[in-house]
């Protein structure tokens, strides 16, 4: 790019079009209007960088200052003063393009790691866009380790709800776990970021399926060390919440000049150790803190297999309660199916009246007749 013939001249601003590749996409509406009252008070301050395109219908293309140049659309500027580069690739426009922006508080951290992306694409190394950028080659691994973010969480992520940090331990997740842990600390269920980190991390190890869940039953023997470790914690942790902290409060509410009275010449022996005491606790705290990550992916872990138990469940019922209408609707299907067979046969058996057969009826009807009437009179 150093080769590139640069020079300083005005243009037009109906003879400058957009770059489509512009790694930035989200231009914030209220700076918008800010930087076009701005250009309507003092003019254009810094010029826009652009590239003559050959054969286009716009003879120039913006490589930086889409902002600026929208807002002097606005402004109603016809003219405006612009650093021309020419001889400079598609490559290179790009390259100039991301350092415009990257740097900027208003270029979003996803844009940001699109931008990565695409150089990645093609060919460069996250050391090798570092270097161009004037950042460390871990800065870049993590941003471009958001990609794998959801859509959702992504958004959540460009608006400032979830935290750099933050996304890029749910971006380890899997789609479905990344949902859970954006909504959870969105909607307020951790005290702190580092929590909801752990959480996150919590659910990490369940997805690789660690020990956390042993499918074998603990043995008796070691229950009964979960047992002991369990009744030590709690006596320690009791303790210390009975003598220590009353003593921290009694301390935490003296003046400095009556502690150096009181403690004398062991006062720099009780900082050493408060200093010792301090740093163990914070150790301690986040440990409880990891614990607690761990127990709460636990119990979201159960939760959702208990969920897909009751749909399996669900479903299997539904299925059954469907397949028994057609178990009901086979058997008429079979009686209509028999019922034309056997008046077949009947017909076939049955031959045609003979004469002696309608003798022997003609008695047997009048038989019949008399004998309702015996019924009748003896009832009366």
């Amino acid at each position: 790019m150093a080769d590139n013939k640069v020079e300083f001249i005005n243009i037009k601003v109906s003879e400058i079009a957009p770059n489509p590749e512009q790694p930035r996409k989200f231009f914030s509406e209220e700076a918008q209007d800010e930087l076009t009252n701005s250009i309507k008070e003092n003019g254009l301050l810094q010029p826009v960088v652009v590239r003559p395109v050959e054969g286009a219908k716009v003879p120039y293309m913006l490589i930086a200052g889409e902002r600026r140049w929208r807002s002097c659309q606005a402004a109603g500027l016809e003219v405006i003063p612009a650093k021309v580069v020419e001889g400079a690739t598609e490559e290179e426009a790009y390259v100039l393009s991301i350092a415009e922006n990257v740097n900027r508080a208003d270029m979003t951290i996803m844009e940001e790691a699109g931008a990565y992306a695409d150089l990645k694409a093609a060919g460069w190394t996250p050391a090798k866009i570092a270097k161009q950028f004037g950042k460390t080659e871990t800065h870049i691994t993590w941003r471009l380790g958001l990609l794998t973010l959801r859509p959702e969480v992504a958004e959540m992520v460009d608006q400032g709800q979830i935290k750099n940090n933050l996304a890029w331990h749910i971006a380890q997740l899997n789609p479905a776990n990344q949902m859970v842990a954006a909504m959870r600390y969105v909607r307020g269920d951790f005290d702190s970021e580092a929590e909801a980190q752990h959480f996150a991390n919590g659910l990490k190890m369940m997805e690789q399926q660690t020990s956390l869940t042993n499918e074998k039953a603990p043995t008796a023997e070691e229950q009964e060390k979960q047992k002991k470790a369990k009744a030590k914690a709690k006596d320690g942790l009791g303790k210390a919440e009975e003598v220590l902290i009353p003593l921290l409060e009694e301390l935490a509410e003296k003046k400095p000049e009556d502690l150096a009275v009181i403690l004398g010449d062991d006062l720099a022996r009780h900082l050493r150790v408060v200093g010792r005491l301090y740093a163990k606790v914070q150790m301690v705290r986040n440990l409880l803190s990891k614990a607690q990550g761990i127990q709460r992916a636990m119990a979201e872990e159960f939760n959702k297999a208990a969920v897909e138990v009751q749909q399996e469940a669900a479903a299997a019922k539904k299925a059954e309660a469907a397949a028994k209408p057609e178990a009901k609707a086979e058997k008429p299907e079979a009686k209509a199916a028999d019922e034309p067979r056997s008046t077949v046969r009947k017909a076939a058996a049955k031959p045609g009246p003979k004469p002696a057969a309608r003798s022997a009826a003609g008695t047997k009807a009048p038989a019949r007749r008399t004998t309702a009437k015996k019924a009748e009179a003896a009832a009366k």
